[in-house]
């Protein structure tokens, strides 16, 4: 009896998806004909781009920040083709035309109810392994947040509710006031 082999998906088909079909590669899985996202959600990725646009910006700051869709080869080497909600990338050596090629600063994921397991198990693991700095779980339904900061290969977490105020762990004095946010 033969067991049935499951298809290994490489960069290649990644790249090779529909430019209007969004998708993510992860560990050789090609995840696409993800759900369009809700208004509230676009309204949450609007809000946060636009505010930390606003503080590189002021500041004269070095980084960039990148709203969906955008690709991230998280590990640079094409086996992770991830599409945050937003990205935060201070080394600009990273950024190419194609995609960010390397771990990001700072990520952002606004949960949506597919994205549930992705967004606080398969996501969080490959940040973590991937070195990024900073890790925003933003969930709409629970209006919670979740901020992941690494520290000695390991994230500490702390829990935040859309009434408060959360600091940006990578800038020294940013913070997001959600209960100033229009949703």
């Amino acid at each position: 009896m033969s067991l049935a082999k499951a298809n290994i998906y490489t960069a290649e088909d990644y790249y090779n998806v529909p430019e209007d079909v969004r998708s993510e590669l992860i560990d050789g899985e090609l995840i696409y004909n993800l759900a369009a996202p809700t208004i509230k959600h676009q309204t949450l990725a609007g809000e946060l781009f636009g505010r930390i646009w606003n503080r590189i910006k002021s500041k004269g700051g070095s980084c960039m920040v990148f709203p969906a869709p955008h690709t991230v080869n998280l590990y640079n080497n094409n086996k992770a083709l991830l599409e945050p909600d937003i990205s935060v990338v201070c080394d600009c050596g990273k950024i190419s035309e194609k995609c960010i090629n390397g771990a990001p600063d700072w990520v952002i994921e606004i949960v949506s109810p597919g994205s549930i397991n992705k967004d606080y198990f398969v996501k969080l693991n490959l940040y973590k392994n991937a070195g990024v700095k900073e890790y925003w779980i933003v969930d709409p339904m629970k209006e919670s947040i979740l901020v992941y900061c690494l520290e000695d290969e390991h994230f500490n977490v702390e829990s935040y509710k859309f009434k408060d105020r959360v600091k940006a762990n990578i800038f020294e004095d940013f913070y997001i006031d959600f209960s100033e946010m229009e949703m």
